[in-house]
C-alpha cells in the first residue's frame, strides 16, 4: 500500500511537472534572432546604432487600411537596408469585408513593390471591433490568401495570444503565427497554433538610435522567406481583368456606379453601349469590365444600425464626415437612419 501511495505520488508530481512545461507555447524549430518592428511612432531611427546594439531584423509598418502610407516606411526601409538589418513589412487591416480586406491586400503589397526583404508579409489585424469571430477569420483569411496572391511571397499572422486563442483559428493556422504577450517567459499555449514563429515580447523596449520604447521581438526561421539567401522585390503582376454584372438601383449614377468599381464612366458606357452616361433606369443591368483584384459593389457599402452616427462610423473606418456626406449626398450629417446603406471610401 506504502509502495503503490509513493507510486501514485510519484506519477502526481512528474504530471505536474510536466503541465508547466506544456503550458508554454514553444517556438518553431530553427534559429531565433533578436528583432524590432517599429512606426511613425518611432519618429527618426538611427539604424546603424540598432544594428550596433546586436538587433538582426526589423519590421516596418508600410501601410494601413486601404489608402495610409505610414509617413516614415520609405525612409525606414532605406535606413534599415543601409544598416545591414533584415527587412519584413506589415500591414494594420481595417477591412470590415472579404472583398476589402483583397482589396487592402493589393494597397499592401502595391505599397512594397520594388522593396527588398527577407521576411515574411505580415498582417497586423487587431480592429476586431464589431466583427464576430466567424467574420473576423473571413476576413483575415481573405487578406492573407490575396497577400501571396498578389504578391508571390509567403505571409504571417501577427496577433496578441488573447485574440489568438479566443478569435483567430481554423484556416489562419496555416500560416505562421507572430504571437505579441508581455511579462512572460513564454508565450501562453492557449493559442489554437502550435508553435510561434515570431514572439513580441515587449512593447517597452529600449534599443540605442531610438528615442523612447519599441517594440522587442524574437524571430525564428520561420519568420524569413525560403529564398531569404537570395532577396528579389515583389514582382509586377500580369494585369486581368472579368466583367461583373451590377443591377441599377434608384439613385445610382453611372458616375457613381464606375467610382465604385474604380473604372471610367466611358469603359462603362461602352461596355454596354451606352449613348446617353446621364440616363440609366433602376433595374437594369449593366455589364462593368473590372480588374481582377477582387472588389465587389456592396462590399464597400455599411448598414446603419440603431445608435449609429456618421461621425462613430466615419471614426470605425478611419475617413472623414464630410467624405461620407459627399460620397452619398446626405443632405443632415445628424440624421441616418437604420438600414440605410452609407458607402465607404475604398
Amino acid at each position: 500500500m506504502i509502495k503503490r501511495l509513493f507510486l501514485f505520488m510519484s506519477l502526481m508530481l512528474f504530471l505536474l511537472g510536466c503541465s508547466v512545461d506544456v503550458s508554454a507555447l514553444p517556438p518553431a524549430s530553427g534559429g531565433q534572432q533578436e528583432g524590432i518592428d517599429v512606426s511613425q511612432w518611432q519618429g527618426n531611427i538611427d539604424f546603424e546604432q540598432v544594428a550596433a546594439a546586436g538587433i538582426r531584423v526589423v519590421y516596418i509598418r508600410s501601410s494601413m487600411g486601404s489608402g495610409y502610407v505610414d509617413p516614415y516606411f520609405e525612409q525606414n526601409y532605406q535606413r534599415a537596408r543601409a544598416a545591414g538589418l533584415q527587412v519584413g513589412f506589415y500591414h494594420y487591416v481595417t477591412a470590415r469585408t472579404g472583398s476589402q480586406a483583397r482589396y487592402q491586400a493589393q494597397f499592401f503589397v502595391n505599397t512594397v513593390r520594388g522593396k527588398e526583404f527577407e521576411c515574411r508579409l505580415a498582417m497586423d489585424f487587431e480592429d476586431l471591433i464589431g466583427l464576430s469571430s466567424e467574420e473576423a477569420n473571413q476576413i483575415g483569411l481573405s487578406f492573407i490568401q490575396a497577400v501571396e496572391k498578389f504578391s508571390g511571397k509567403g505571409a504571417v499572422v501577427y496577433s496578441d495570444t488573447s485574440n489568438a486563442s479566443s478569435v483567430f483559428g481554423g484556416a489562419l493556422t496555416a500560416y505562421p503565427l507572430w504571437a505579441a504577450e508581455y511579462g512572460v517567459s513564454e508565450p501562453s499555449s492557449s493559442v489554437n497554433w502550435s508553435a510561434w514563429a515570431g514572439w513580441q515580447y515587449s512593447d517597452q523596449g529600449q534599443i540605442p538610435g531610438i528615442s523612447g520604447f519599441v517594440d522587442r521581438d524574437v524571430f525564428t526561421d520561420a519568420m524569413f522567406l525560403e529564398s531569404s539567401g537570395q532577396v528579389r522585390p515583389v514582382d509586377k503582376p500580369k494585369p486581368s481583368s472579368h466583367t461583373v454584372v451590377y443591377r441599377v438601383k434608384p439613385g445610382n449614377t453611372l458616375w457613381g456606379i464606375a467610382h465604385l468599381y474604380r473604372v471610367s464612366v466611358s469603359a462603362i458606357a461602352e461596355e454596354n453601349h451606352i449613348a446617353n452616361p446621364n440616363l440609366i433606369y433602376p433595374g437594369e443591368k449593366l455589364r462593368i469590365p473590372v480588374k481582377d483584384d477582387g472588389t465587389e459593389a456592396d462590399d464597400y457599402y455599411y448598414t446603419v444600425r440603431s445608435g449609429d452616427t456618421l461621425s462613430g462610423i466615419a471614426a470605425k473606418y478611419r475617413t472623414t464626415v464630410s467624405k461620407l456626406v459627399s460620397m452619398n449626398h446626405i443632405a443632415n450629417p445628424n440624421l441616418i437612419y437604420p438600414g440605410q446603406r452609407i458607402r465607404i471610401p475604398g
